[in-house]
C-alpha cells in the first residue's frame, strides 16, 4: 500500500518562515539554525526602538548628564583661559610701552627736519606733556614763560632784563652790570657792599653796624646816641698871632674846625687885647657856636671872651694878662 501523504495536524502549527532580524540587532538566538523538529520560534513585535534592559536604561541616562556638565565645565575653563591670557598680555603691552626708551631719530627722518619749522597746533591749543622732557640742545620761547612750580638752575643765569614783580627768592644773584630798583627793596640779611655806595635819596636804618663809615653829609632825624669816643677829624685851622701875647709870646694850636686846643705862652709887658685868630679850613654856611674851656687855674683867672664868625674865631682878653706866663684853652665848635 503506498504510503499515504501525512496531512499536517491541525493542532500543530504551521512552520512560519523566519523573520528577519531587525534592525540594530535582536536577540542572537534567532540567528541560530532552526533544529530538525523543534518548532521555530516566532520572532518578538518590535517597536523601532532597540530593546533595553532596565539596568541599561538608568546607566545610559547618568551618562548622558555627566557628558553635558563636563563639556560646559569645559567650556568655562576655556573662557576663564582666554580671559586671563588676554589680561596678561595687556598689562605687558601696557608696560612696554610705559618703558619705551626714546628712540634717536634717522638720518632720514632728521634730513627732513632740517631748514624745516615743526608746527605743533596754533595758540589756541595747550599741548600737555605729563612725562619728564630733556632737551640737549637751545630752547628759545618767543611769548612769556609762565613756571607753576620751583625753577632751578645748574649752570649760570643770564638775564638782559629782569623784572620781578612778585617775591623772588634767589639763593644767590651775581650782578655784572648796572641794577636799578623802582620799587621799595626790603634785605632780610646782611648786605655786603665791596665798593662805594651812592644814595641819592633818603636813606632810613633800624640798625646800621659799619666798621668805617665816610659821608659827605650826614644828617640824623632823630637823637644821636654814641656808646663809644666822639673823635673830630679834618685839617688843622691856620692861627694868627695877636698883641695880647706881649713881647716874644708865642700861641700854637692842634684839632680842626670842630675842636681843639690852643695853647699860649705870654712874654714881656702882654696888654689887653687877642691872643690869636684861628681860621677854618672849611667855612661854616651860618656863623658857628664857639665853646671855650679854659685849662687849669692860669687860665681861669684871665678874663677871657669870643669872637666869631662863618671864617673862623679869635679869643682875647679885656685885662693884661700875666706875663711870662703858660696857659691854654679847648674849643669845640658846632653848628
Amino acid at each position: 500500500m503506498a504510503e499515504e501523504e501525512k496531512k499536517p495536524d491541525a493542532a500543530t502549527p504551521a512552520a512560519q518562515p523566519a523573520s528577519p532580524p531587525p534592525a540594530g540587532g535582536g536577540d542572537d538566538s534567532l540567528d541560530a539554525p532552526v533544529a530538525a523538529g523543534d518548532a521555530p520560534k516566532q520572532a518578538e513585535p518590535t517597536t523601532g526602538e532597540p530593546k533595553q534592559g532596565p539596568a541599561d536604561g538608568k546607566g545610559s541616562g547618568i551618562k548622558s548628564t555627566f557628558n553635558i556638565y563636563f563639556i560646559f565645565f569645559i567650556v568655562v575653563v576655556l573662557a576663564a583661559v582666554g580671559a586671563i591670557l588676554y589680561a596678561v598680555t595687556s598689562a605687558q603691552k601696557n608696560a612696554k610701552d610705559q618703558t619705551k626708551k626714546a628712540q634717536s631719530l634717522t638720518s632720514q627722518q632728521i634730513s627732513q627736519l632740517k631748514g624745516n619749522t615743526t608746527l605743533v597746533g596754533d595758540a589756541k591749543q595747550t599741548l600737555d606733556v605729563q612725562s619728564n622732557a630733556v632737551f640737549e640742545g637751545q630752547v628759545l620761547v618767543r611769548s612769556d614763560l609762565s613756571v607753576a612750580g620751583s625753577l632751578k638752575l645748574g649752570g649760570t643765569l643770564s638775564l638782559s632784563n629782569i623784572n620781578v614783580s612778585g617775591t623772588g627768592n634767589f639763593g644767590g644773584i651775581t650782578v655784572s652790570g648796572t641794577s636799578t630798583f623802582t620799587g621799595n627793596t626790603a634785605i632780610q640779611g646782611a648786605l655786603s657792599v665791596q665798593k662805594g655806595l651812592t644814595v641819592n635819596g633818603g636813606a632810613s636804618f633800624a640798625n646800621l653796624n659799619v666798621g668805617q663809615l665816610s659821608v659827605t653829609g650826614f644828617q640824623l632825624t632823630g637823637d644821636l646816641s654814641l656808646n663809644r669816643h666822639l673823635i673830630t677829624g679834618g685839617g688843622v685851622p691856620s692861627r694868627v698871632a695877636g698883641t695880647a701875647l706881649g713881647g716874644g709870646g708865642t700861641v700854637s694850636i692842634s684839632g680842626s674846625d670842630t675842636a681843639g686846643t690852643l695853647t699860649i705862652n705870654t712874654g714881656n709887658n702882654p696888654p689887653a687885647g687877642l691872643f690869636a685868630t684861628i681860621s677854618f679850613v672849611q667855612h661854616y654856611s651860618s656863623t658857628p657856636r664857639v665853646i671855650i674851656t679854659p685849662v687849669g687855674s692860669a687860665a681861669g683867672a684871665i678874663n677871657y671872651y669870643v669872637n666869631r664868625d662863618t671864617s673862623g674865631f679869635s679869643i682875647g682878653t679885656s685885662t693884661p694878662p700875666p706875663a711870662g706866663s703858660s696857659f691854654a684853652f679847648d674849643y669845640f665848635v658846632v653848628n
